[in-house]
Order: C-alpha cells, then sequence, then structure tokens
C-alpha cells in the first residue's frame, strides 16, 4: 500500500469522524433550540438565552480566530462559503501573510489555522439555518486599528501614530495570537456551566480542549523564545495585564514569566486559580477584550460594528 493511499485513508477516516459527531450535535442542537434557557454569571448581563444563542456567540469568536490564521499563513481571510448566514455580514480585513523564519512557529501557525477554520466550517454546520453570519472583523495592522489599540493599552507601542504588526514577523504573530488564545480558553470554560444540552456541552468541551491546546502552544514558544528575548515575555504579560483590565476587578488572567513557588522559580505556561483550575470569564466580560471597552458596549475592537446574534454586549466593568 503507498503513502498516498494511507494518507488518503486516514484522512476519509477522519471525515467521517468529523461528520458522525457534526449529525449529533445537530440532532442535540434541534432540541435545545426550544428550550433549555438559562441566565448568565453576572447580574448586569442577566437574559434568557438558547443553547443555540451561546454556539452563536462562539462562532463570532472563531470568525475572528479563523481569519487571523487564515491571513497569517495564506495570506487571505476564510472563504466565503463560511461567512453567511444571519445578522448583518461583514468583511474581515487588513490582514496579510506572515513570512515566518522560523520553521516551529510556520508549522505551529499552519495547525492552528486549520484548526479555527474547522471550528468555524462545524459550527455553521450544526447550527444549520441558525448560524449567524461572520460580523465585519479588524485584523489589520493601522495605527487606529484593534491590534495598535490593544498594543498600546499594552504599552508595547506608543502614540497615537504608531502601530503594532502581528505579521511583521514570527515574534509579533505570537504576541498577536496570545491576545487571543487564552479569551477562547476562558470564554468556553465560562459557559461550561451554563450549558444545558450534554452533547452541547459535549461538543464545546472539544473545542475547548483545542482551544488549550493552542494557547499552550503560543505561551510556550514565547516563553521558550524570552530566554534569549525577555521582551517577549514582559510584553506578553503586559498584554494579560491589560486583558484583566478590561473585564472587571477579578484577577482571570496570568502571564508568561516564571513565578516564584515552594519549589522554586517555575514557567507559568498555564494560568491557572489556587486550585490547578483554568480561569473562567462570562460573556460580557469576554466582549470586554474583544471589544477593547471595560465599559457596557455592544461594538469596538476586533469587532468595530459588533458582533452578530443576541449576545452582544459587553459587561460594565468602568
Amino acid at each position: 500500500m503507498t503513502d498516498s493511499t494511507l494518507m488518503m485513508e486516514a484522512l476519509d477516516g477522519r471525515v467521517k469522524r468529523r461528520e458522525g459527531r457534526r449529525d449529533f450535535f445537530k440532532a442535540a442542537l434541534g432540541a435545545a433550540a426550544v428550550g433549555g434557557a438559562f441566565a448568565f454569571a453576572s447580574a448586569a448581563e442577566a437574559q434568557a438565552v438558547t443553547d443555540t444563542d451561546v454556539l452563536n456567540f462562539a462562532l463570532n469568536l472563531e470568525y475572528l480566530e479563523a481569519n487571523f490564521y487564515s491571513y497569517a499563513v495564506f495570506g487571505t481571510p476564510i472563504a466565503p462559503s463560511l461567512v453567511t448566514g444571519t445578522g448583518t455580514q461583514g468583511l474581515a480585513t487588513g490582514g496579510r501573510k506572515v513570512t515566518f523564519t522560523d520553521p516551529v512557529v510556520r508549522d505551529y501557525a499552519n495547525e492552528i489555522a486549520q484548526d479555527e477554520i474547522a471550528h468555524v466550517a462545524f459550527l455553521r454546520s450544526a447550527l444549520t439555518s441558525a448560524a449567524t453570519a461572520q460580523p465585519t472583523i479588524d485584523v489589520g495592522i493601522g495605527p487606529d486599528g484593534a491590534f495598535s489599540n490593544a498594543a498600546r493599552a499594552a504599552g508595547l507601542i506608543t502614540g497615537a501614530t504608531s502601530f503594532f504588526d502581528p505579521y511583521a514577523s514570527d515574534e509579533a504573530f505570537l504576541l498577536g495570537a496570545f491576545i487571543f488564545e487564552d479569551v477562547g480558553v476562558t470564554a468556553y470554560k465560562g459557559a461550561a456551566p451554563l450549558i444545558t444540552n450534554k452533547a452541547y456541552l459535549e461538543a464545546a468541551a472539544g473545542i475547548l480542549a483545542v482551544e488549550a491546546y493552542h494557547a499552550s502552544i503560543v505561551r510556550t514558544v514565547l516563553y521558550a523564545k524570552g530566554i534569549a528575548t525577555p521582551s517577549l515575555r514582559t510584553s506578553a504579560d503586559a498584554i494579560s495585564n491589560a486583558r484583566d483590565s478590561l473585564d472587571g476587578s477579578t484577577d482571570l488572567d496570568q502571564g508568561i514569566s516564571p513565578v516564584t513557588t515552594g519549589t522554586g522559580l517555575t514557567s507559568n505556561i498555564v494560568p491557572l486559580d489556587n486550585n490547578g483550575i483554568a480561569f473562567s470569564r462570562t460573556t460580557g466580560q469576554v466582549l470586554n477584550i474583544v471589544y477593547l471597552n471595560k465599559a457596557a458596549v455592544t461594538m469596538g475592537g476586533f469587532f468595530p460594528a459588533g458582533v452578530n446574534g443576541s449576545i452582544k454586549t459587553s459587561a460594565n466593568n468602568a
């Protein structure tokens, strides 16, 4: 049997397994859409929503991640066939292909890009006609763009005319990715206790695990490169602090610099609480970060016109 035959059989098997999970998920969502309302974690956000609403909220975040990685790896946004749906459809603009010089970063980026695009396709297929369209997404590099404003808030750049380009180098790409990945993990973790349908919960847990793998890759590579270039660690720490300044008074974020424990100096690849458990964020707190605003707003930052769906307002942490 040739290598190409083995590869095709492996891919066919992976597709069949994915389709099986998708069909199961569709059936479960059909039931969840008519019931299963829950109250949000914070009183300010309290509203009755369905599991389908939460899934669409997740889809908005996946649109953002998928487009960033697609631009960085392929030089283009995600395919037009993956952006239609309910709500106002928008474009993802401003990105460009990264000229990777480190093969490790290049290969990781390629893998993550394909995973994030697969997440978009999976969620859209599960939601069928209820899937929200891709909203307007800013992944550009202009001085007034979301990446530059995030970097400015973190103190990585100063001045109104300066800009941060996450496509300029391997290291800049990693810092750009760091802005998103930890947020994705806390978003799925925060939604877990609110989900009523077990099949939906299983699928969300599966995506959460993948996002956690992605976050650990980005954090590990930044930590390793930070040995020779300490500014990478301090930059990641600054981004973490900037995120934490937006999502309320509680400490839900950690950088990557080494920390002192009872056993001595240790890395901080995995951000955890005192019980060794990953942090959670409410949907409102997640929107504070992607909107780059600690007030209760419905648009801004990486989503200039807001997200699509019923969950679109950030928490009031002003």
